[in-house]
């Protein structure tokens, strides 16, 4: 049982860890301290629905509709392009100062939407837990199911949580002018180059 545990929690991490959409969102919450704490649970929230989905069936949803996955992938697209442009035109702004002090005015339920598009609309997460994580999850027996299931949950858990901490504890450094600038530079180019990569996969899938 621990070892499927084990399993399922080193999976997950491997999916998690590398860098996306959620993972620059929360770490820009957390530079600020805008409501990071939120920012990960909600992260991990949504972790944990994708992952009981794809484990406990949700794969063969994703494997028999294209369609499905084609308007994830250009809704994906569509968004990365409008956030990534709007990280390069903060970091651009004449005042970079006061275009900070201008975005913490932004109120809970736009952080909440816009954490929902990050995740929600990002093809990679639906092929990290129900293709990655439920082909292995689904093929276990329904008495180690669980103990996988816990184990990937765990991972996704304790990431978000230490990633949005340790992003609030840096907070001194990461909120001055310059490093808030290096930072939306950084956001934008990331999420333009998984607009980028999505967008290829969108044509190849059309084709």
């Amino acid at each position: 049982m621990f070892s499927t545990l084990i399993q399922g929690f080193f999976l997950s991490a491997a999916m998690i860890i590398p860098l996306g959409p959620q993972n620059v969102f929360v770490m820009q919450q957390g530079s600020k301290k805008r409501f990071h704490l939120m920012s990960a649970a909600l992260c991990s929230i949504s972790d944990i629905i994708l992952i009981m989905a794809g484990v406990f069936g949700g794969s063969a949803l994703l494997g028999q509709s294209a369609f499905l996955l084609q308007a994830v992938t250009w809704g994906g697209v569509a968004f990365l392009l409008w956030y990534g442009w709007g990280a390069f035109r903060l970091a651009l702004s004449a005042d970079i100062a006061f275009s900070g002090t201008e975005a913490l005015a932004q109120s809970r339920w736009r952080v909440i939407v816009t954490l929902f598009a990050v995740t929600w609309l990002n093809p990679h997460v639906y092929l990290d837990t129900f293709v990655v994580l439920g082909s292995i999850g689904g093929r276990l027996s329904a008495e180690h199911r669980p103990w996988f299931t816990a184990g990937a949950v765990i991972a996704s858990i304790n990431w978000f949580f230490a990633l949005a901490i340790l992003a609030a504890w840096f907070s001194p450094i990461l909120n001055q002018p310059r490093s808030q600038r290096i930072i939306n530079l950084f956001v934008g180019c990331v999420m333009w180059y998984i607009a980028w990569n999505l967008f290829k996969q969108g044509l190849q899938i059309f084709n």
